[in-house]
This record gives structure tokens, C-alpha cells and sequence, in this order.
């Protein structure tokens, strides 16, 4: 029987042949890779780490009682087929308020607003076919509202297995019940999904908290994220607070006026002006407010090139024309003020509407998903930078508010969420000995809560610059002040340990910022042309910037690296001004591992102390896929490998870039093959050269490989393993048969939710000066995977806001590292990033690989348009993407992205 109707509503360049490591190249025999997910496990947890002082931290994971229910999962199709989710969800909303009684068996369905429905227990039918009817919302026109209606079949898939999650849980099985998991996380989704406004995984209102202006027509709301994850101490239900950029429900006109920064009322756009305005309303929802009570919505497709005044559009079959502020006067009686402005473009690109900006309002909770300006983001992070304890107190807060206990849906699946936070064990791994120059007054130091300074020190090998120039591109920076500055400079580097030359080789030249190209490439040339002839190279420039520089210094460090085959190091003008022997130590930091120096080792890798890394010659790499900001939707991703250049010591690391498909997350020059004409077969790739690169640097080939992957989420994971070991092993036996070194592989995330808090935070003993826990704090228990090797370690002290601490997952490991082995060298390998003495938050190789990608965006062709979209590759699906320029190879041998 069928219900009736409701009743209501790189660079590798590929003409360079590439040398084997030894005379015996060839192609040898790779080692079987597991071709799929299924015959891949990640490695088990080698047992817990117990290095360090132990003390108790709490995360921000909830006890979650696994429900004794049987769980059904069935498929959803609505036709005719709707794409949104709100629609979606109000369609199953209305059926289950009027069927559930009947037709559902009093059951509360769970509903994915796609295709998934999930129940506790079975529904009284395999399949059914429901008629549903809704009514469009009430617009105040008093007409009669639109009646859409809609045919919904459910239909029975599958029973969602809580016992083999148990089994998970328990440790007793090793893949995660994905679906158990799925059904268990949209359950408990669906009472905030009523309540607040979704994005991903997390919920807005700006009932959660104060409404900020972000400036240019933004504010930010408040909100949470939200998670099921399994842990060792069972289901886990992840929370944590959030903040992002919705659109101000303004009247257009004054959000223009915000976006443009200038009044607009009694004046013309210029066409730039139009763009912006174009690219930030496109897509966005407006509410007319000329009709009175009747508030009818429209999306944005467009902006008029002509202004409201030159608009017509034919009213009848004969062509007869109609100018827009004739229709608005004489329809509605809506004398249009800004007749110079342009219209708003409503509906289909075919036959737009026009709606003239003035009688327009944007509808309220528009999440803004286009890029941020450099002031918004900083804005943003204002608002979601909380103190530890401020940050504790509003998650405890929003369990609470949740009320997860009283919920009808977890209480219909039988849920349990306790509110309190989880109690950890932790502990506190110790700080790293650093060795400084024999020279120094201080040979070693020892930080101290995750830093330490430059004084009594110097550099453990100081590099040369015996030839360098200065330009200035400041108009406010006075010649002597820039003399002044380089000459501070110089001297603090030759006290840090360089062999740095006093003077540049010409005095410091003023240059305009809009022709920073010619500027750079004429003093280049000058130096050159005394230099030359001595047959000597120039070191360095140094470039001054104004403090807002635009592309300014994209552009030099473009010129430097990809055109001259120079390192530069660019400072603004509130640091020439400030000058203080902080920046100067910081600035010589930077300089003298772009020029091939090391500032400081670790004490234990000199005198071969470090397990599995100093006993025999290893690398260890850093890699990073960089993409485009949101709204640039053709823009390539940016792939970036780094790997160290010296060993024992681990510390000097050469970095390369390659450009790739858009939004690729696997590195696709990893490896590669291909055909020459006159050579044949030819191997390249990241891997391969960087290999290559440290035989020339140690005289040693690696027997270990360690390779840090940064930014892959989870559920990439086994897809970026197969890929990239696979490439990792092919670039192996490319150099020599047989050549197969040992390879550990990495995983590190930032992109997480999970936080740790000191225990009672009035013990300053457990906490560093910024309220959070102290650097070296390492959890591989309780918050953590049921079985696999992964950890959390919060190695660097906080500044501001909570620290959010790196989490590590190894997804292959032949070396066989102990959980001590691994969390020590990540942690003592946080102390030797290069641009400052502080320990930092991830891995310096995969920090610099960061760094590097972020770094070769600037090598690209810039290419704007009225599109939106700033940088040329191909589409997707498209042909192949433009490779990157090549870096010159003095640049690509140092750490120039530093």
C-alpha cells in the first residue's frame, strides 16, 4: 500500500640526463609493492614509548558508549533528483513527520541528506514508495505558495556491523568498520544539523558566540567541529572550537562600499572596481526588499557591464524595449537613486534578470568560501585565538549545550556521550643538546622550554658571502639608514660565525617597486661586470621591502632564484627601522643556510648517538603538496621535496619543486621515466636527483630512508603510501640493481582537532608561559589509533592561543623504529629548524617542504582574469600543466626557500 500526498508543506629538467649513483646503473629489481589497499596494513604499534617525565594532560575527546543496537542502512532516491542537501533533508523531514508513527514503526530514522537513511532496528518493509509535497517558504506576497511535489523510495541495503567495530576496538581487528562508523557519526550529526548552520565537519550560529567584522562586507561566527573517531579507549567523539567568514547580511550597495573601501554613491565604477565586485557576489543569495513584505530570493550569476540607466529588456513578443528605471517607477513605484551603478544579473546567463544593487539585501548565513585577504585572516585568527583554559571551558560548554544525553536521535540509537573531558597519560620527552662552533663562548647548549638564543654563540659552520649587494624598493627608507642597516648586518653575521664581507660590492641603490625585474637584473649586471673579470660569483642580495609590498616580493625572489641563480634575503622596512640585535640574529639566521652554512647540530648526531639514523648513512626526506586557494579553480598544485644533504648531522637540506594537477594530492614527479631520442630510456624525478645529491655531498649512498609526508588526510592515506613508496622503490633500483634502501614513512598532521590541556591549570610546573602544555609533550595512548603506530606530540612552546599539537601515523616502516626511537628523533629534529631557536610545531623536512611549495607559487605566470581564476595550467581533464621554470642549480643545492 502506498502513502498518499502530505497535506502540508619540477623541476627536474628532462633534457638533463641524470648520472647513477654508481658505474653499475640499471634498472634492478624492485621489490613488490602491494598493488591495492587490501594487501597493505599499516604497521602495528610497536609497543608504547616510556622515554621522558610522565604526567597527566586532557584531550578533547568524549567517552562515547558503543549502542547495542542492529543497525539498517537504506538507500535513499528522490525524484525528480534534488542536489541540495536542505532540500533533501526537508523532504525526509516531512516524510518521517508524517509516516513515522505508521509506515516507519515509530522508528527516528538517521539521514546522510544524500542517499543513505539509517535506522535502529529494521523499518516494516525492504522497499516503499512515499509522495511527498512541500510548500515553497511564504515570500509576504500573499499569494498562493508553490507546491513541489516529490517521490521518495526506501529501499533496504545492508545491516551495519557494531560487532566487527567491537572487535576494532578491542584490537582483535585490524580495518576499521567504515560504514559502522559512517552511521554512528551522522546520527550523532543530526541535531545540530537542525540547529546550526553545516560546513563539512562543523556547525555555525552566531548564536555560538559574538558576530566579528572581518572588514570588506565579512564577519565571522562562531562555531564547533565535531567527529566519531575509535581510540584505544573505545568510540571517541572529538570536539573542538571553530570560527569562519560568513558574508554580512547588508544591503548590497553598503557591502560594495565595504569591498571597494570608498563611497560609491554618486559616482562610476572603473572596470577593476566591477571585477571585484563580480568575483565577491557571484554565487551569492540576495533578498529583495522593493516589494514590501515580499522578501523573494535570488542567487547572483552575474554583474551588467552597462550602468542601470543604459539598461533595457523587452517586455512583450514584438520587441517592444523597456528601460529598467522606467519598469521599477512605473511597477512598482521605485524611483531607482544610483542610476550610474551597474545591475545585479539573477537567473541563467540566457535571459538574466536585472536587479538594480539598491533594492537588494544578502540573505543571512552565507558562509564566505572564496580567499581571504591578509587583514581577514588575521582578524579570523584574533577570534579563534583562545587561552587554554578559555578554549577548555567553551568545548565542556558546547557538550553541554549539545546535550547529547537528551537527544532524541542518540537516544533512539542508544549513545551515550559522556561530557567530561578524557584524562591522559603523557609524557615529557627532554629537550635535545645543540653544538654550537669550538670558537664560541658557549660550544653547547640545552634549551629551555622549547628556546633558546644566539648570544655567546656562533654558527657550527659559517658560510661566505665575500660579494653581496643591497637594493632598496622603500621610498621611505633614507640612503643612510639602509648603509646603516647592511653595515649592522655584516657585522652581526661575521659575529655569528660568517666569513661575511663588510661592504657590498656597490653601494645600495634605490629602486622603484614596479620595476623590480629591470632594478634587479641591472645591478646584477653591474656587480658582474666587476666581478667577473676576478672570476669570482656574487654571494647575495638584499632586498629591502615597504611593509605592504603586493607582489613585490614574490617577484624579487622570482628574479633571484629562476633568472639570476642568486639567494636573496629581504627585509621590511619596520625591521631596517627597529634594527634591533634580535632581528639582526634572526636575519643572519636565514642568511647563512641560504649560503650553504649550518647554524647548529644536534649533539648526539656528531658523536653518532641518534638510534637508526647515525649508525649507518641515511636520508631523510620532507615532502608537501601545496593547492590553490578556494575560487581558483584551475590554478596546479605545488609539490615540494627537500632531503638532507649531510650525515651524520641531518641538518642541510635541498629542496625541489614541481607544479601538477590541480587539487593532485599524490606527487607525480616523484619518479618518471622517459623517451630520448638519442639516449633512449631516461630515469628522473625528485626522488632520484636528491639521491643523486647526497652521494655528491657525503660520498656515501643512503641505507636508510626516512621520509616525512605532510598534509595527507586519512582517508588518502593508502593511496599516497602505494604511490609514493612505489616511486620511492623505482628511484632506488633506477641508480643500481638491487639498490633497495630501507624505507620508513611518515605521515604528519596539523590539520586536526585534537588538543591537550594541562591537568589543573593552576600548576605553572605543568605548563609554559602561554597556559599551554610544555614542549616535548608526546600521547601514543588512549586518544590514539586501536592498533596502528601513531602519536601525538606537541614539540614546541606555545606563543599564542593553544598549541596545537603534530600528529604523526607511520604507514610503513622497514627499519622497525620503537615508539622511544622515532618520537625522540622527531622531537630532537624540531630543534634544528634552521630561521630561529625555537623548537617548532612538525618536522623541520617537512616544514621546509612546506616553505619550498609555498615558495615556487611565485614562479609561476600570472595570468588574471575576469574569471576569477590568477594562474595558468590546464583544466581538469585538460592537457598537461605547465612545468615550473627551473631553479638554477647553485639555488636548488642550498636551503634558499629558508
Amino acid at each position: 500500500m502506498q502513502p498518499g500526498p502530505s497535506q502540508s508543506s619540477p623541476e627536474i629538467d628532462p633534457g638533463e640526463e641524470h648520472k647513477p649513483v654508481e658505474a653499475s646503473a640499471g634498472h634492478g629489481i624492485v621489490p613488490a609493492i602491494p598493488s591495492s589497499s587490501k594487501s597493505v596494513r599499516f604497521p602495528l604499534r610497536p609497543g608504547n614509548g616510556s622515554l621522558g617525565t610522565k604526567c597527566l594532560v586532557k584531550a578533547n575527546h568524549f567517552f562515547a558508549e558503543l549502542p547495542d543496537k542492529d543497525l539498517h542502512h537504506y538507500d535513499v532516491s528522490i525524484t525528480p533528483e534534488v542536489t541540495s542537501r536542505i532540500l533533501s533533508r526537508a523532504i525526509i523531514k516531512e516524510l518521517v513527520n508524517l509516516y513515522r508513527q505508521s509506515y516507519l514503526g515509530g522508528r527516528l530514522p538517521a539521514y546522510d541528506g544524500r542517499k543513505s537513511l539509517y535506522t535502529a532496528g529494521p523499518l516494516p518493509f525492504t522497499s516503499q514508495e512515499f509522495h511527498i509535497t512541500l510548500l515553497d517558504d511564504d515570500d509576504g506576497s500573499g499569494s498562493e505558495r508553490r507546491r513541489r511535489k516529490f517521490k521518495v523510495v526506501i529501499k533496504f541495503a545492508a545491516r551495519a556491523d557494531l560487532h566487527r567495530l567491537g572487535l576494532f576496538l578491542a584490537g582483535r581487528h585490524v580495518e576499521a568498520p567504515q560504514e559502522a562508523l559512517q552511521v554512528l557519526d551522522i546520527v550523532l550529526r543530526e541535531l545540530p544539523s537542525a540547529r546550526f548552520a553545516p560546513f563539512g565537519r562543523s556547525f555555525f550560529s552566531p548564536d555560538l558566540g559574538r558576530r566579528q567584522p572581518l572588514g570588506d562586507g565579512l564577519e565571522s561566527w562562531r562555531g564547533f567541529y565535531q567527529s566519531i573517531r575509535p581510540t584505544q579507549m573505545g568510540l571517541s567523539l572529538n570536539i573542538d572550537m571553530s570560527a569562519t567568514a560568513f558574508i554580512e547580511p547588508l544591503p548590497v550597495i553598503d557591502f560594495v562600499g565595504q569591498l571597494l573601501k570608498s563611497e560609491i554613491h554618486s559616482r562610476p565604477l572603473s572596470d577593476a572596481e566591477r571585477v571585484k565586485i563580480k568575483k565577491a557576489l557571484r554565487g551569492v543569495k540576495v533578498e529583495v526588499t522593493h516589494r514590501g513584505n515580499m522578501r523573494r530570493k535570488y542567487r547572483i550569476s552575474g554583474l551588467t557591464t552597462q550602468a542601470t540607466r543604459e539598461l533595457t529588456f523587452p517586455v512583450d513578443e514584438g520587441g517592444t524595449m523597456k528601460s529598467v528605471v522606467q519598469y521599477f517607477q512605473e511597477t512598482y513605484g521605485f524611483a531607482i537613486q544610483h542610476t550610474y551603478l551597474p545591475c545585479l544579473q539573477v537567473g541563467n546567463q540566457q535571459r538574466p534578470n536585472y536587479l538594480p544593487m539598491e533594492v537588494c539585501k544578502i540573505v543571512e548565513g552565507q558562509r564566505y568560501s572564496k580567499r581571504l585577504n591578509q587583514n581577514q585572516i588575521r582578524a579570523l585568527l584574533d577570534e579563534t585565538c583562545q587561552h587554554p583554559r578559555d578554549r577548555e571551558r567553551d568545548i565542556i560548554r558546547m557538550v553541554k549545550h549539545n546535550a547529547y544525553e537528551k537527544d532524541d536521535y542518540a537516544q533512539e540509537f542508544g549513545i551515550k556521550i559522556s561530557d567530561r573531558l578524557a584524562s591522559v597519560e603523557a609524557r615529557i620527552l627532554p629537550a635535545p643538546r645543540l653544538k654550537y662552533n669550538e670558537t664560541g663562548r658557549e660550544k653547547d647548549c640545552l634549551p629551555r622550554v622549547g628556546q633558546w638564543n644566539m648570544m655567546n654563540k656562533k654558527m657550527v659552520n659559517g658560510g661566505k658571502v665575500k660579494s653581496w649587494i643591497c637594493v632598496n624598493f622603500a621610498r621611505n627608507v633614507q640612503e643612510s639608514v639602509v648603509r646603516g642597516f647592511c653595515q649592522e648586518l655584516a657585522l652581526m653575521c661575521q659575529a655569528s660565525g660568517m666569513d661575511f664581507a663588510r661592504e657590498p660590492v656597490l653601494p645600495p641603490l634605490y629602486a622603484r617597486p614596479d620595476q623590480v625585474e629591470r632594478a634587479l637584473k641591472a645591478r646584477y649586471h653591474d656587480a658582474m661586470n666587476i666581478l667577473g673579470p676576478q672570476r669570482r660569483e656574487l654571494d647575495l642580495l638584499i632586498g629591502i621591502l615597504p611593509d605592504n609590498n603586493g607582489s613585490l616580493y614574490g617577484d624579487l625572489k622570482r628574479v633571484c632564484e629562476i633568472d639570476l641563480g642568486i639567494v636573496s634575503q629581504c627585509c621590511c622596512t619596520k625591521q631596517v627601522f627597529k634594527m634591533n640585535k634580535q632581528i639582526l640574529a634572526n636575519l643572519a639566521l636565514k642568511i647563512n643556510v641560504k649560503v650553504g652554512g649550518r647554524n647548529t647540530v644536534l649533539v648526539d648526531a656528531v658523536s653518532r648517538r641518534i638510534p637508526l639514523v647515525t649508525d649507518r648513512p641515511t636520508i631523510i626526506f620532507g615532502a608537501d603538496v601545496t593547492h590553490p586557494h578556494p575560487g581558483e579553480d584551475s590554478s596546479p598544485s605545488i609539490a615540494a621535496v627537500v632531503a638532507s644533504q649531510d650525515w651524520p648531522e641531518v641538518t642541510k637540506y635541498a629542496g625541489l619543486v614541481s607544479a601538477q594537477a590541480h587539487r593532485q594530492e599524490l606527487i607525480e614527479d616523484l619518479y618518471k621515466v622517459w623517451q630520448d631520442p638519442q639516449r633512449g630510456t631516461v630515469s628522473g624525478g625528485m626522488i632520484r636527483e636528491l639521491l643523486i645529491s647526497f652521494k655528491r655531498s657525503t660520498g656515501e649512498k643512503p641505507q636508510r630512508i626516512i621520509f616525512y609526508r605532510d598534509g595527507v588526510s586519512e582517508g588518502q592515506f593508502y593511496q599516497v603510501l602505494l604511490y609514493e613508496l612505489n616511486a620511492i622503490r623505482k628511484a632506488c633500483a633506477s641508480l643500481e640493481a638491487n639498490y633497495q634502501p630501507k624505507v620508513t614513512f611518515v605521515v604528519v598532521q596539523k590539520r586536526h582537532h585534537t588538543r591537550l590541556f594541562a591537568h589543573n591549570h593552576n600548576d605553572h610546573n605543568s605548563m609554559d608561559r602561554s597556559g599551554n602544555i610544555l614542549p616535548g609533550t608526546v600521547v601514543d595512548s588512549k586518544i590514539c589509533h586501536p592498533t596502528e603506530f601513531d602519536f601525538y606530540l606537541c614539540s614546541h612552546a606555545g606563543i599564542k592561543g593553544t598549541s596545537r599539537p603534530a600528529h604523526y601515523h607511520v604507514l610503513w616502516d622497514e627499519n622497525n623504529f620503537s615508539a622511544d626511537e622515532l618520537q625522540t628523533l622527531t622531537n630532537n629534529l624540531c630543534y634544528t629548524y634552521a630561521r630561529c631557536t625555537r623548537s617548532v610545531s612538525i618536522v623541520p623536512p617537512a616544514y621546509y617542504a612546506h616553505l619550498a611549495a609555498f615558495r615556487a607559487r611565485f614562479y609561476m605566470e600570472p595570468e588574471t582574469s575576469d574569471s576569477g581564476s590568477s594562474r595558468s595550467t590546464r583544466a581538469p581533464g585538460g592537457a598537461a600543466v605547465r612545468p615550473l621554470p627551473a631553479l638554477k642549480d647553485n639555488v636548488k643545492r642550498v636551503m634558499f626557500y629558508c
